[in-house]
């Protein structure tokens, strides 16, 4: 922004000349008195032109025969001879602000696609002998550049930019001896070399800026040693640093240079000659190291824009001595100095001339000091993005010229000044993600009447108006998160008749949504109100680009959507009846990328009426009551996350879901889901990295095509039905076995206003509980299979599996040997635990540095627990149901205790405890038998006594019988 500030302020210093041939054009066209006439061959001459041209908007159906050509849109003729000088052609458009609304954007690429001219460029032009200014920028002619263009030879002033011209560059354009004016750019152009440009012997003005001049090797000479030219733009034309340098005599001429988007890794030093240069612009291209001293040599330098490059260590004081300085940008790169340090030298050399200083985005740190108030000229001030500390300097409030003022993503502490509301200029204030704490007034915002840009976020303020306060300003863009506004619902807002962008999410509020607030006059492209209290219902959302009212207590049915709305955030609330309303009947003009909708109370059936949803990248329907089957269009949709977690739905996965090919995450745990897991997923699905099919009915072998899943880092099929063995080429799944980079799974929510975004969840089962991973999510490698009905052995290949996390076998029907190489993985968690397990734990397990999770119990292992600092950390529960010795467990391990035979699956220990188990049974016999009888046999009185005992008990029962009555 700075740098097209300065540009167009030097523009209008150097190019005086041009502003004569504006106000010529304008005098023409206002001149209704003129009666002069075209001339005839003139005039056929443009017919023809406009014959060969396509005109989808008819802008020149003033072109008709019999016409005066002279009162044709675009033609001006001279006012004494009537021949046509100019032919101003360029579509209508004026180019909206970056930071202009969605709306504007949409009308001017309407306008474009509809009112520029196409077709070809007729030679009739040749007829038009003293033409001296020719535009067609802006159009869509997708052609070379005629070459009959250099035979113009009045032209002074010629304009093709953004045309959609290709290829090369006629080189008889340098016979146009009086073009003082040639602007290219825009285009596709690749020119082999610029030694045409030397002909141009009266040229000052030269944008050839989207060009490749990669194998124009002479721009630097050719340009650079133009005796005439002013202005030089070469911006994004591949060019890189040059391996054998040349000596080039630099004129004196040269005023304004942009080199901007290319490829340089230093600063051509031919620019240091050029010691009458005014603006400098080396935006954009990989320029490392230190900023050079050389700098010193250009002392009317004015503009200097090195933004968006590598350059490191501090500033040099070289770059303090330029005494005309007034736009400095070197936001975007490394330097690391104190920003007192920086003020303090500026405040030395260009106090009174510097207008604008950027320097976002670097490792700036230090406090801010009163100097800044200093800079009268001072409108532009960005420091946003570096660690400045501190408290905001109340002397801000002396810069009367301020209009810019960001110094957002800091740790800036204190208070918010109340000298803000002296800053009568201000329009954009941004103090958002800092530390600022304290009660904001307002007094505060009193004189800023013309704030358009209102951004505080992430700050611990309070603020508390009178409720029939009424802000001196009319923003188009507010954002307050954090901020303390409630309890109510902030009423000043109701006079913003231009916002456009609100954010007031976590913002204490506990109310119900005023209905006026949608009902606004403005058009709405962002509202965020998420993590409020917010009730009651919405029957209609008046907003372009996106909704986040997540986190609220919102009741109802889904409301109704702008046609355009692109992002629609509704998780975490009470809303509650069907989908049908909202995917069926909503009007589309544009494609909804993000619908989340998980955490309510939606019923019914997912309708089958997605087919005008395309472009839709993100569906989340988690954690509601809905039922049915998945439906076909769903599939069609080509999505990139689709979660239909924790509801009630059932049916086989539809064939259609294989067309979405770019799917990344794919959850549809805990539903009613039944049949075999598709082979197709594995085959259609490569770029799946989070699959989750838990908790359904699937049954049926997993298919060895899910080995083909390179990218997956997360796959869970626990809780099934599912048989089988564990396929070996399970070690093919490459994400789980190389390190790769950790990734943040963020689906972003961005708008030309604003970005916005939030992070992909995943449920993992450890330990038996259930974990939400969201943040840390890219740090997650996880594989479940537990509790189907897996049958066969662990397999080997498994080990390979390194960059695994999380391995989770349990509840199975597994059978053999643990394998050996499991203890060299980088396990964080491990649960083989209720299968058939055999043998011993393998030693290797004592190199498993990192378990916080360990379980084997109820298998058939034997054996000494291995020595290591974390086996010996777990419970006994983690081993129980086991033939285990050694710690953590009290029985101890001894030779005879051990069995010997482990190879043979503990044959032997069987053998042996069958064979216990009969002398067991025949001792228990004996000493039960002979405990008894023995002594009856042999002791007479114990014989007798014993007799007479069962004699009583025999008469008691016959008389309980014979006599039941009694």
């Amino acid at each position: 922004m700075v740098g097209t500030i300065a540009t167009m302020k030097s523009v209008t210093i150097t190019l005086f000349p041009f502003l004569l041939v504006i106000v010529a054009i304008c005098f023409s066209f206002c001149d209704a008195t003129s009666d002069v006439l075209c001339i005839e061959s003139e005039r056929k001459a443009l017919l023809k032109f406009k014959n060969d041209l396509v005109d989808p908007s008819n802008r020149l159906s003033s072109w008709v025969e019999g016409g005066d050509c002279c009162k044709w849109l675009g033609v001006v003729c001279h006012n004494t001879t009537g021949h046509i000088n100019q032919l101003h052609l360029a579509a209508p458009l004026s180019v909206p602000h970056f930071d202009a609304s969605v709306a504007e954007w949409e009308t001017y690429h309407t306008s474009k696609n509809n009112s520029t001219l196409r077709g070809k460029i007729n030679s009739s032009l040749l007829e038009l002998k003293h033409l001296s200014s020719l535009d067609l920028s802006n159009n869509n002619f997708r052609s070379n550049i005629p070459k009959f263009l250099g035979m113009l030879g009045s032209l002074t002033y010629l304009n093709l930019s953004h045309a959609q011209f290709q290829g090369g560059i006629p080189h008889n354009l340098g016979n146009l001896s009086k073009l003082q004016y040639l602007d290219l750019g825009g285009n596709d152009l690749k020119p082999r070399s610029l030694q045409w440009v030397s002909g141009l012997s009266s040229l000052q003005y030269l944008d050839l800026s989207d060009a490749d001049l990669r194998k124009a090797t002479d721009w630097l000479q050719v340009t650079f040693e133009h005796s005439s030219l002013l202005e030089l733009h070469l911006s994004a034309c591949s060019l890189e640093d040059d391996p054998f340098p040349i000596s080039v005599n630099s004129t004196k001429s040269l005023v304004i240079l942009d080199l901007s988007e290319n490829n340089f890794s230093s600063v051509p030093m031919s620019i240091f000659c050029l010691h009458g240069i005014v603006s400098i612009d080396l935006s954009g291209n990989s320029l490392e190291g230190p900023i050079p001293d050389y700098f010193r040599n250009i002392s009317f330098l004015e503009v200097l824009d090195l933004s968006r490059n590598s350059l490191n260590s501090s500033t040099p004081n070289s770059l303090f001595s330029l005494n005309h300085l007034q736009f400095l940008n070197l936001s975007s790169n490394e330097i690391d100095q104190d920003i007192s340090e920086i003020l303090l030298s500026l405040s030395r050399c260009c106090l009174d001339c510097l207008e604008s200083l950027d320097m976002a985005h670097n490792h700036l740190f230090g406090h801010l000091i009163d100097q800044l108030g200093h800079f009268k000229n001072l409108a532009h001030l960005s420091l946003a993005g570096n660690n400045i500390s501190g408290p905001i300097p109340l002397s801000i409030g002396e810069l009367s010229s301020l209009k810019f003022f960001d110094v957002s993503e800091n740790q800036l502490n204190g208070t918010f000044p109340l000298c803000f509301g002296q800053l009568e200029s201000l329009e954009t204030l941004n103090l958002g993600f800092n530390l600022l704490e304290g009660v904001v007034s307002e007094t505060h915002f009193s004189n800023l009447t013309r704030l358009t840009t209102l951004e505080a976020s992430q700050n611990r303020l309070r603020f508390e108006p009178k409720s029939s306060w009424i802000p001196p300003f009319q923003c188009r863009i507010i954002k307050l998160s954090q901020w303390h506004l409630g309890p109510k619902f902030p009423r000043w807002l109701k006079f913003q008749k231009n916002l456009s962008v609100l954010d007031i999410s976590e913002a204490g509020i506990s109310d119900i949504l005023p209905t006026w607030l949608l009902n606004l006059s403005t058009q709405f492209e962002y509202v965020n109100l998420s993590c409020n209290q917010l009730t009651g219902g919405i029957s209609y959302l008046h907003v372009r680009e996106i909704v986040d009212l997540r986190s609220n207590r919102f009741t109802g049915p889904l409301p109704r959507v702008f046609p355009t709305l692109q992002h629609l955030i509704l998780s975490n609330n009470s809303f509650s009846g069907p989908l049908f309303e909202l995917v069926c009947n909503s009007l589309r003009e544009g494609p909804m990328e993000c619908l989340a909708i998980e955490r309510n109370l939606l019923s019914g059936e997912i309708p089958d009426c997605w087919n005008h949803w395309r472009g839709l990248g993100y569906l989340n329907l988690e954690d509601n009551n809905l039922t049915g089957k998945i439906p076909p269009s769903l599939g069609r949709l080509n999505l990139l996350v689709l979660s239909l977690r924790n509801n009630g739905m059932f049916g086989e996965l539809p064939s259609t879901l294989q067309l979405s090919t770019s799917l990344i995450m794919l959850d549809l745990s805990d539903n009613h889901f039944s049949g075999s897991v598709p082979a197709w997923i594995g085959d259609k699905l490569s770029k799946l990295e989070m699959l989750s099919l838990r908790s359904n009915n699937f049954n049926g072998h997993i298919p060895q095509k899910i080995c083909q899943l390179q990218s997956l880092r997360i796959l869970d099929l626990g809780d099934n039905n599912i048989s089988g063995a564990i396929p070996k080429c399970f070690s093919n799944l490459s994400a789980m076995a190389n390190k790769g980079n950790q990734k943040s799974y963020m689906f972003q929510c961005s708008s030309i206003s604003t970005n916005n975004f939030f992070y992909l969840r995943a449920f993992l089962v450890l330990k038996g509980r259930q974990y939400v991973y969201s943040t840390t999510l890219g740090l997650v490698t996880s594989m479940c299979l537990s509790t189907n009905r897996l049958i066969g052995e662990i397999p080997k290949e498994l080990g390979s599996l390194v960059e695994l996390r999380s391995l989770n076998l349990s509840r199975n029907l597994l059978i053999g040997n643990i394998p050996d190489k499991i203890g060299n993985m980088k396990l964080e968690s491990l649960d083989l635990s209720m299968n058939q397990l055999n043998g011993e734990i393998p030693s290797s397990f004592s190199n498993l540095n990192f378990l916080n999770c360990f379980n084997v119990s109820y298998n058939n292992l034997t054996g000494r627990i291995p020595t290591s600092t974390q086996l010996q950390s777990f419970e006994n529960l983690s081993y129980m149901s086991n033939h285990l010795c050694g710690p953590p467990l009290s029985k101890d391990c001894s030779t005879n205790s051990t069995p010997t035979d482990v190879a043979n699956n503990g044959s032997r220990s069987e053998g042996s405890n069958v064979y216990w188990l009969y002398v067991s049974i025949v001792i228990g016999f004996l000493m039960g038998f002979w405990g008894v009888v023995a002594p009856l046999f042999f002791i007479r009185s114990w014989r007798n006594a014993y007799y007479q005992k069962l004699d009583h008990v025999g008469r008691k029962l016959y008389m309980s019988w014979a006599t039941p009555g009694r």
